[in-house]
């Protein structure tokens, strides 16, 4: 049985790295239905495809499940552009069917409007020192590699997934204050924008919180969270986490051949090409 929402939200789903949890993803979508997918920044790592990363089936599978969900249901999907899939420039807007690619959008629900923007451009060190942040990046892949490890030793001995990645975060001064100046900066831009809520992902911390007049709603990750904001049909919001909520799902006989195909090589600057062509044709 499947749960259905009016509004789904995701972000930093982060595929072609080893960090991404693609096929709990792809599993969550499976269980729920929407009328509104929106997958906010950072589904697609370009900055690690361009260097060491990995295109996987378990990542193609993803997107053959959202095509799905629009054949089957007449989901409609926003695909904002984050920072990470910062290519997405080249196509920028892009709309087939039910399916967009934007840089930021406004969510109307009832007599409110939300907001929409992954929130790197609120950023100064993404959008200013893009060097810096790019270092940071690599120190983040190792942290994720680091608690990959862990939670490998965790599994030995029948104890349930931690984040240790998010634990350091959360315990790191700088970061806490970066979080609260984050989450008060983009409040502000609703108020900006005459939004009574700002929907944003980025910095990988699941949110739903007032902050004054706003209403602030952070999706979290599929690298760490696990997380995604939904909203059901009276406008509420809630955050949901796959490791309490998931139950398993039935492969058909193609998944489960393409389950034993783990790379799938992508020539990536080729396929932003085809369609910035076809984008120009149309």
């Amino acid at each position: 049985m499947k749960t259905h929402f009016k509004t789904i939200v995701i972000s930093d789903v982060h595929l072609g790295t080893s960090g991404s949890k693609a096929k709990e993803l792809t599993n969550f979508l499976k269980q729920h239905t929407c009328e509104k997918l929106i997958l906010n920044g950072d589904i697609i790592d370009g900055w690690q495809l361009k260097k060491y990363g990995t295109w996987k089936k378990k990542h193609t599978r993803f997107f053959k499940r959202v095509l799905k969900m629009i054949e089957e249901h007449n989901t409609k999907v926003i695909y904002i552009r984050g920072n990470h899939d910062d290519f997405l420039d080249q196509i920028l807007p892009l709309k087939v069917g039910n399916f967009s690619i934007q840089r930021d959008y406004v969510l109307k629900s009832g007599n409110k409007k939300y907001y929409v923007t992954h929130g790197d451009i609120f950023d100064s060190i993404t959008t200013k020192l893009k060097w810096i942040a790019k270092l940071g990046d690599i120190g983040y892949t190792f942290l994720l590699w680091v608690n990959k490890l862990y939670n490998n030793y965790r599994t030995t001995r029948g104890l349930p997934y931690y984040s240790l990645s998010q634990m350091i975060k959360l315990k790191v001064k700088s970061a806490v204050s970066y979080i609260s100046d984050y989450e008060t900066q983009l409040a502000e831009v609703a108020r900006v924008k005459n939004c009574e809520g700002i929907i944003c992902g980025h910095i990988h911390q699941p949110a739903i919180k007032q902050l004054d007049d706003v209403l602030y709603l952070n999706s979290g990750d599929w690298v760490e969270s696990l997380s995604a904001l939904v909203q059901d049909e009276d406008g509420e919001w809630d955050l949901i986490y796959y490791n309490e909520t998931h139950t398993s799902a039935a492969y058909s006989e193609e998944e489960l051949d393409e389950l034993t195909e783990e790379e799938e090589p992508i020539d990536f600057i080729n396929q932003l090409n085809f369609l910035n062509r076809s984008k120009k044709v149309s």
